[in-house]
Protein backbone atom coordinates (compact mmCIF):
# COMPACT_ATOMS: atom_id res chain seq x y z
CA UNK A 1 0.00 0.00 0.00
CA UNK A 2 1.22 3.49 -0.88
CA UNK A 3 1.05 5.92 2.04
CA UNK A 4 0.83 9.71 1.65
CA UNK A 5 1.08 12.31 4.44
CA UNK A 6 -0.08 15.92 4.09
CA UNK A 7 1.53 18.38 6.54
CA UNK A 8 0.80 21.97 7.56
CA UNK A 9 1.38 23.91 10.77
CA UNK A 10 -1.59 23.09 13.00
CA UNK A 11 -3.23 20.27 11.00
CA UNK A 12 -6.61 22.01 11.02
CA UNK A 13 -6.77 24.01 7.76
CA UNK A 14 -4.62 23.03 4.79
CA UNK A 15 -3.47 19.48 5.46
CA UNK A 16 -6.95 18.17 6.42
CA UNK A 17 -8.25 19.61 3.15
CA UNK A 18 -5.38 18.00 1.22
CA UNK A 19 -6.04 14.68 2.97
CA UNK A 20 -9.76 14.78 2.19
CA UNK A 21 -9.28 15.91 -1.41
CA UNK A 22 -6.71 13.23 -2.20
CA UNK A 23 -8.83 10.55 -0.49
CA UNK A 24 -11.72 11.52 -2.76
CA UNK A 25 -9.56 10.89 -5.84
CA UNK A 26 -7.87 7.57 -5.05
CA UNK A 27 -8.64 3.92 -4.36
CA UNK A 28 -8.40 3.58 -0.59
CA UNK A 29 -7.61 -0.13 -0.98
CA UNK A 30 -4.22 0.72 -2.50
CA UNK A 31 -3.45 4.22 -1.21
CA UNK A 32 -3.64 5.48 2.39
CA UNK A 33 -3.76 9.24 3.08
CA UNK A 34 -3.26 10.98 6.43
CA UNK A 35 -2.31 14.45 7.65
CA UNK A 36 -0.32 16.01 10.48
CA UNK A 37 0.95 19.34 11.73
CA UNK A 38 4.46 20.47 12.58
CA UNK A 39 3.04 22.31 15.60
CA UNK A 40 1.17 20.77 18.53
CA UNK A 41 -1.37 23.57 18.91
CA UNK A 42 -4.53 21.65 18.00
CA UNK A 43 -3.85 17.96 18.79
CA UNK A 44 -7.12 16.01 18.89
CA UNK A 45 -9.19 18.84 17.42
CA UNK A 46 -11.48 18.73 14.41
CA UNK A 47 -10.39 20.60 11.28
CA UNK A 48 -11.20 24.32 11.21
CA UNK A 49 -14.93 24.86 10.57
CA UNK A 50 -14.07 26.82 7.41
CA UNK A 51 -12.10 23.83 6.05
CA UNK A 52 -15.00 21.53 6.91
CA UNK A 53 -17.38 23.93 5.14
CA UNK A 54 -15.37 24.31 1.92
CA UNK A 55 -14.72 20.55 1.73
CA UNK A 56 -18.43 19.89 2.23
CA UNK A 57 -19.26 22.31 -0.57
CA UNK A 58 -17.39 19.90 -2.88
CA UNK A 59 -18.92 16.75 -1.38
CA UNK A 60 -15.97 15.85 0.88
CA UNK A 61 -16.53 15.09 4.56
CA UNK A 62 -13.43 15.72 6.72
CA UNK A 63 -15.18 15.63 10.11
CA UNK A 64 -13.67 12.22 10.91
CA UNK A 65 -10.18 13.76 11.03
CA UNK A 66 -8.40 14.83 14.22
CA UNK A 67 -5.27 16.96 14.38
CA UNK A 68 -1.99 15.28 15.28
CA UNK A 69 1.66 16.29 15.35
CA UNK A 70 4.23 15.13 12.79
CA UNK A 71 6.67 12.70 14.40
CA UNK A 72 9.96 11.14 13.28
CA UNK A 73 8.26 7.76 12.85
CA UNK A 74 6.17 9.27 10.05
CA UNK A 75 9.27 8.90 7.87
CA UNK A 76 9.04 5.12 8.44
CA UNK A 77 5.28 4.96 7.88
CA UNK A 78 4.85 7.12 4.75
CA UNK A 79 6.19 6.98 1.20
CA UNK A 80 5.38 10.59 0.29
CA UNK A 81 5.30 13.57 2.67
CA UNK A 82 3.83 16.80 1.31
CA UNK A 83 4.36 19.98 3.36
CA UNK A 84 2.18 22.95 2.50
CA UNK A 85 4.82 25.67 2.82
CA UNK A 86 8.52 26.41 3.24
CA UNK A 87 8.34 26.63 7.03
CA UNK A 88 6.66 23.20 7.30
CA UNK A 89 9.17 21.83 4.80
CA UNK A 90 12.13 23.03 6.89
CA UNK A 91 10.56 21.76 10.13
CA UNK A 92 10.09 18.31 8.62
CA UNK A 93 13.60 18.19 7.15
CA UNK A 94 15.02 19.14 10.56
CA UNK A 95 13.67 15.81 11.86
CA UNK A 96 14.97 13.75 8.92
CA UNK A 97 17.53 11.14 9.96
CA UNK A 98 19.05 10.49 6.56
CA UNK A 99 18.81 11.09 2.81
CA UNK A 100 16.07 8.47 2.48
CA UNK A 101 13.87 10.47 4.87
CA UNK A 102 14.65 13.73 3.04
CA UNK A 103 13.78 12.22 -0.35
CA UNK A 104 10.22 11.50 0.80
CA UNK A 105 9.53 15.21 1.38
CA UNK A 106 8.36 17.50 -1.41
CA UNK A 107 6.41 20.74 -1.38
CA UNK A 108 2.88 19.87 -2.53
CA UNK A 109 2.64 22.66 -5.12
CA UNK A 110 5.78 21.33 -6.84
CA UNK A 111 3.36 18.83 -8.35
CA UNK A 112 1.73 21.74 -10.19
CA UNK A 113 4.73 24.11 -10.49
CA UNK A 114 7.83 21.87 -10.56
CA UNK A 115 10.85 23.15 -8.64
CA UNK A 116 9.22 26.49 -7.77
CA UNK A 117 8.73 25.58 -4.08
CA UNK A 118 5.53 27.63 -4.04
CA UNK A 119 3.60 27.66 -0.76
CA UNK A 120 -0.05 27.02 -0.09
CA UNK A 121 -0.98 30.15 1.90
CA UNK A 122 -2.29 29.60 5.42
CA UNK A 123 -5.94 30.76 5.34
CA UNK A 124 -6.38 30.64 9.14
CA UNK A 125 -6.38 34.40 9.76
CA UNK A 126 -8.34 35.31 6.65
CA UNK A 127 -11.92 34.94 5.48
CA UNK A 128 -13.75 32.14 3.73
CA UNK A 129 -12.38 33.14 0.33
CA UNK A 130 -8.91 32.12 1.49
CA UNK A 131 -10.19 28.61 2.18
CA UNK A 132 -11.80 28.48 -1.25
CA UNK A 133 -8.51 29.51 -2.88
CA UNK A 134 -6.58 26.92 -0.85
CA UNK A 135 -9.11 24.25 -1.82
CA UNK A 136 -8.61 25.00 -5.52
CA UNK A 137 -4.79 24.90 -5.21
CA UNK A 138 -4.88 21.62 -3.33
CA UNK A 139 -7.45 20.10 -5.67
CA UNK A 140 -5.15 20.76 -8.63
CA UNK A 141 -2.11 19.30 -6.85
CA UNK A 142 -4.05 16.27 -5.57
CA UNK A 143 -5.39 15.52 -9.05
CA UNK A 144 -1.78 15.25 -10.28
CA UNK A 145 -0.74 13.15 -7.26
CA UNK A 146 -3.71 10.80 -7.70
CA UNK A 147 -2.88 10.30 -11.37
CA UNK A 148 0.77 9.58 -10.54
CA UNK A 149 -0.11 7.03 -7.88
CA UNK A 150 -2.92 5.23 -9.73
Amino acid sequence: MIKVLMVCLGNICRSPLAEGILQSKINSDTIFVDSAGTGAYHIGNLPDERSIEVAGKYGINITNQRARKFIVEDFDNFDFIYPMDESNYQNILALARNKEDENKVQMILNEVYPNENASVPDPYYGGKEGFENVYKMLDEACEIIANKLS
